[in-house]
């Protein structure tokens, strides 16, 4: 009796947590859409403050981008279990389909990811379709991984980085991409843990590089994410904060938000209005800040326009279920 009375309130607690990171990321998502590409300048005079609509994209308030429907095609397979070319199916399904797009149209979806989804299309083996020279370091594998920290949580460290790496893979096979996922999530399984961000980060600092030395990872990649590794980036400056496409800038600019915010509102309208790849750096800050403040703490305004927030729910349940006994 009393081991099934925990089991029950342990999914039922991560019930909240996975819907905190997937409706904080998709919110997140939303927020952004409407100004992609606007630079700082723009929205230092006109910032984001609240859900808009139409402008880059021409979509209604509330939709989410390619950020949230791959990010919830990977949710989706995992609640059947780990299956890479499930996961390949599915991110072909969305791209020529529209399955699990906001209302239909795939209407943001960034050259790597595309070249990497017709091959996988074409029969590519999973773990070698996503691009592996140094130019293919975009955010397009950071954007959607969120997912996966639910189902590796309990696996040893090189587990967890090894199905980091293969479900990178399918659009972002260069170490450098690899490593912000693996970084990206092993916050995110802190954050699980019920540890602060503040220790999060710090634990972090002391466990990951020698960790990836150890992996026989290149000293010279390992170097680039110094300022996560090393510093404490919360320190820096607006200024030194930069919001491209990157993976790199992307996976700093949403520590620095999520590090420097009191709120869940204070992290996204931050991550957004640094302008650039706002969606992106939207959603990745919204689904660690998501976890962080909780769903309750998302403006009742922002989730009443956010699309397909129900179907967004029950997904988070199944994979809440789904993973509740690893």
């Amino acid at each position: 009796m009393y081991t099934s009375y925990f089991i029950n309130t342990h999914t039922h607690t991560l019930i909240f947590m996975v819907r905190d990171a997937l409706i904080g990321l998709a919110v997140g998502d939303a927020l952004g859409v409407p100004v992609e590409f606007t630079s700082r300048a723009m929205l230092d005079a006109d910032p984001v403050v609240d859900m808009r609509g139409y402008g880059s994209h021409w979509q209604a308030p509330g939709t989410w981008s390619d950020d949230s429907a791959l990010t919830f095609c990977l949710a989706e397979v995992l609640v059947g279990g780990y299956d890479l070319k499930a996961l390949a199916d599915s991110f072909t399904r969305w791209l020529y389909q529209g399955h699990w797009t906001a209302n239909g149209d795939v209407f943001d979806v960034g050259i790597a990811t595309r070249q990497a989804i017709d091959r996988l299309k074409q029969g590519c083996e999973p773990t070698r379709a996503g691009g592996a020279q140094e130019p293919d370091n975009g955010n397009g594998s950071l954007m959607r991984i969120l997912p996966l920290v639910f189902f590796i949580r309990t696996l040893p460290m090189e587990q967890r980085f090894t199905r980091t790496r293969e479900v990178s893979s399918l659009t972002h096979r260069h170490i450098r991409s690899v490593i912000a996922c693996f970084y990206y999530l092993e916050f995110a399984r802190l954050l699980l843990e019920g540890k602060p961000r503040e220790a999060a980060y710090q634990e972090l600092k002391d466990t990951i590089a020698g960790f990836l030395r150890a992996q026989d990872i290149p000293a010279n990649e390992i170097v680039l994410f110094g300022r996560l590794l090393e510093g404490d980036i919360a320190t820096l400056p607006r200024e030194q904060i930069q919001s491209s496409g990157y993976v790199l800038h992307t996976l700093e600019a949403s520590i620095w938000c999520l590090m420097t915010a009191s709120t869940y509102s204070e992290a996204v309208l931050n991550a957004v209005n640094l302008g650039a790849d706002t969606d992106t750096t939207g959603a990745v800050t919204g689904g660690s800040a998501g976890m962080v403040f909780g769903q309750e703490q998302i403006p009742k305004a922002w989730l009443s326009e956010l699309k397909r927030l129900a179907d967004i729910e029950r997904l988070a349940d199944d994979l809440a279920r789904s993973t509740a006994h690893m």
